[in-house]
């Protein structure tokens, strides 16, 4: 007889938000790039838009529901279409877009929101030579962000002075990229369909697999804590596949699962304080999630949320920015193709009203436990904890501001003006130069 493993996650379920909750009437892009189109902070909800002529996205304050107006402002400075957009972990106003214009760029939003089309970022990153396709923040260092680009490589900067402080090679397109709890390392899939892991300080590999998913579409990555990894891709079949890694060993998968023959990527979201894991397909209607446990076979199943409308898009909300009073333990912003950006809780149900501690350990605050200096001279640290209890709030954050270092060509004078001050010298001179020739005319008379 077989019996059921237990779960505290066992009916985890999802309903969305009521249509006049949630964003309508968005222009979401339609770039083919593989993409979420979305991000969410519990501040702001930003989606990629369609543009013409340049590359534009557009942010909302969380409360701000409801139709979105054709002439609502955006973030438009890019000169090609926006292909990522990632908020930062320690800071709710700060947000990253990389672009087919080979640039990455850091803008800072208004806490009420944008008024007026905003067009100058807080800071320009100019490192590549081919689009930009992926961004990722570091987890627990502060200003500290990685890219990749089509030119096949990965730049770490320092967004505190805009500086390129790392360049690493790839061997081809990276599709995904996720670093581990403390940022020491960085996992990446690559368009050869190689499963790499480097060390962020140096950029050496610490380890490789050629052909983690024999398919030649997009795989993902994750991750995971305890130095596991997830990953998604297909088989030679164009079989969706989930596969479970040891960091130490990536000789073979600790667990493999055929999900099914569908043909859209399945984007990965993962949660550290639950040790649950969402997979959201493009093209899909339906959001699976999984259990990770230390238990062979590692990956549980444990249901799935179905709808009738296909996602081009998804957003996920950080734990931080979660409902704990009614037990809220994930909340996405789905992207239809009608442009509506659907709100969808999944809770878990409980009949106590008191706080739930096995729903919400401790977790990562929006305070930074390192500074970019102390990452780039090689330290490393966990993230800094904090308590859902009572709901989070956040701490005040200065205004961002990038702090360039001096050069030799900042204290070169300007070319103008130096002749500016070079002409200015010389008319005095060319004054009393003339003065002489009128005394002499003076005196001859």
């Amino acid at each position: 007889m077989a019996f059921m493993r237990k779960s505290r996650f066992r009916h985890v379920f999802g309903k969305p938000e009521k249509r006049d909750q949630c964003y309508d009437g968005v222009r979401i892009t339609k770039t083919s790039w593989e993409s979420t189109y979305c991000a969410v902070n519990p501040k702001f909800v930003a989606i990629i838009t369609e543009a013409g002529g340049g590359g534009s996205f557009l942010v909302l304050p969380l409360s701000k529901v409801g139709r979105v107006g054709m002439d609502c402002a955006l973030v438009a400075g890019h000169k090609g279409a926006v292909f990522d957009i990632q908020w930062c972990p320690h800071n709710d106003n700060v947000i990253a877009s990389a672009s087919d214009d080979c640039k990455v760029k850091v803008w800072q939003i208004p806490d009420s929101g944008l008024v007026t089309n905003m067009t100058e970022p807080v800071c320009d990153l100019n490192g590549h030579q081919k689009r930009v396709g992926l961004i990722a923040w570091h987890p627990t260092a502060q200003n500290v962000l990685v890219s990749a680009g089509s030119d096949m490589k990965l730049i770490f900067w320092n967004v505190g002075t805009g500086e390129p402080m790392l360049e690493v090679a790839v061997p081809d397109v990276v599709f995904c990229m996720s670093f581990n709890v403390n940022g020491s390392r960085l996992a990446y899939t690559s368009k050869c369909k190689s499963l790499t892991i480097i060390n962020t300080h140096t950029g050496d590999t610490v380890k490789e697999k050629k052909k983690a998913h024999e398919g030649s579409k997009p795989a993902q990555v994750a991750y995971l804590k305890g130095g596991q990894l997830l990953t998604t891709g297909f088989s030679k079949m164009s079989e969706r596949q989930l596969f479970l890694w040891d960091e130490k060993n990536l000789d073979t998968p600790l667990n493999e699962m055929e999900i099914d023959s569908s043909n859209g990527v399945q984007f990965i979201f993962y949660d550290p304080d639950t040790a649950m894991v969402y997979l959201v397909g493009k093209g899909d209607s339906t959001i699976r999630y999984y259990e990770v446990t230390d238990e062979a076979p590692f990956v549980h199943y444990l249901s799935m949320y179905q709808s009738n409308a296909p996602q081009r898009g998804i957003g996920y909300m950080p734990k931080r920015g979660l409902n704990v009073n009614s037990c809220e333990i994930s909340r996405f912003y789905k992207l239809h193709n009608n442009g509506l950006c659907e709100v969808i809780p999944f809770t878990v149900p409980r009949k106590s009203e008191l706080f739930q501690d096995d729903l919400y350990p401790d977790t990562a605050g929006d305070d930074p436990a390192i500074s970019a200096d102390d990452f780039f001279n090689g330290k490393d640290a966990d993230p800094i904890l904090v308590s859902l209890k009572g709901g989070f709030k956040s701490s005040q954050k200065e205004e961002f501001k990038v702090a360039r270092r001096s050069n030799i060509l900042d204290k070169m004078p300007n070319r103008t003006s130096t002749i500016q001050s070079n002409n200015s010298a010389s008319a005095p001179a060319a004054a009393a130069a003339a003065i002489p020739n009128a005394s002499c005319k003076h005196s001859a008379k």
